[in-house]
């Protein structure tokens, strides 16, 4: 559509600003995106893909932001640009051979997401040029500042045989770590993505960098040069191995499985896991029946108090084996990271080779903290030996995990 022939949609809007309900519009909802269809996709008339991208930010960004503004029942949608120079600057930019692409967060309420779907079409209508939208509606991997609108957009635009030139392409938002912002999510969210960052007030109103914070954890906070295991003189599994019990302590997602896989499984040693049995009192038995066979198991869960550890002790000592407890170390954001890195940002040859893994939710992490007692050898354990966190993956990987993952405000 020409846009000489769209100026006549401006006339589907009534003197309240709602939309006529009898009036054609240009602006479309296509089927959303992503495993759970959280990822809301629109377009508006027929937008290109082409190397360089325009992305931004919508509330706070090109529109006012309504999240805390309430409206009675049965109110006309209704918008108001963030600024007067947004609709010309959108123009400038789809003249200068950008695809215009707006990045949202939205997590509201069914009713709530309702109204806002009628919203945009206002927006579209009103700056009369092509963009693509995509909105993310849940705390998943398409949530900035997780990346999976980045990637939704690259897939999209390389089945159209086009390559984003990041260098020549940016992204604009208003979440960018100064004093006043909410949160720092859409610098995060640029970094992730690779992304040239402008504040709405750097690129709109050409005003000068205003200091910023990135609060929140990164992998970059992270000691370098770690030995994996302490003390790392003695050898983790004895030669020849012998029954015995050992249990593992830590939080989820600290490497505890992949440790297990990688010393433990190629010598002999069941694993007993209550990701696998479901309950404490399974696993309890299913290690009893291991050391009563003469065999040697791992206790692979996070055992995070000292009556947990007792039931294992316990059994062992009836069995007449040793117990050695290895200590997974890190933090509990730390934790949550490699929960998040593993649900949602794997490298693609990843995901197809490693088991899929679901997010844990922060509670999780945050339960274990409270009730964590640390272990101590008067438990009864025969070896004590820390194991702390070091990544492991080829660039493409580490690249993935190095990225913010964590939603501000959780």
């Amino acid at each position: 559509m020409s846009a000489s022939s769209s100026k006549s949609l401006f006339p589907i809007f009534d003197k309240s600003g709602a939309a006529k309900d009898d009036t054609p519009s240009t602006f479309q909802w296509l089927p959303p995106l992503g495993p759970h269809k959280t990822l809301l996709h629109a377009v508006n008339l027929s937008p290109k893909s082409l190397p360089k991208v325009a992305a931004l930010d919508l509330d706070g960004c090109l529109i006012e932001s309504s999240f805390l503004k309430k409206t009675k029942a049965g109110t006309p949608p209704s918008f108001k640009w963030w600024r007067p120079v947004i609709p010309e600057k959108l123009r400038e930019l789809h003249d200068g051979g950008y695809s215009i692409v707006i990045i949202t967060n939205q997590a509201l309420r069914s009713a709530a997401l309702v109204d806002w779907k009628k919203k945009v079409p206002l927006v579209a209508a009103a700056v009369n040029v092509p963009f693509r939208l995509f909105a993310a509606t849940a705390r998943d991997g398409f949530r900035k500042p997780m990346p999976g609108m980045w990637y939704e957009l690259e897939r999209i635009f390389a089945q159209d045989g086009v390559t984003i030139d990041k260098r020549a392409s940016l992204f604009v938002g208003d979440a960018a770590g100064r004093a006043r912002d909410f949160a720092g999510t859409d610098r995060k969210w640029a970094l992730n993505a690779d992304l040239p960052f402008y504040t709405p007030e750097e690129f709109f109103l050409k005003l000068p960098q205003a200091p910023y914070t990135l609060t929140g954890f990164h992998p970059s906070s992270l000691p370098a040069d770690l030995s994996p295991v302490l003390p790392s003189s003695v050898p983790v599994v004895p030669a020849p191995p012998a029954p015995e019990l050992v249990l593992f302590v830590g939080p989820p997602a600290l490497g505890k499985s992949t440790f297990f896989r990688r010393h433990f499984a190629p010598a002999g040693y069941a694993h007993v896991n209550q990701d696998t049995l479901k309950t404490r009192d399974k696993c309890v038995r299913a290690a009893r029946d291991v050391l009563q066979e003469g065999r040697a198991a791992v206790v692979d869960n996070t055992n995070r108090d000292r009556a947990t550890r007792k039931l294992y002790v316990d059994i062992a000592r009836a069995a007449g084996v040793p117990v050695r407890c290895f200590l997974f170390t890190g933090s509990v954001e730390l934790a949550w990271h490699n929960s998040l890195y593993r649900a949602y940002n794997l490298p693609p040859a990843l995901v197809e080779s490693e088991p899929k893994r679901e997010a844990l939710p922060y509670m999780a992490f945050t339960s274990f903290r409270a009730a964590y007692e640390e272990p101590a050898l008067d438990e009864g354990f025969a070896e004590l030996r820390r194991v702390q966190w070091v990544f492991e993956g080829d660039e493409e990987a580490r690249r993935r995990w190095n990225m913010w993952l964590q939603v501000d405000g959780k």
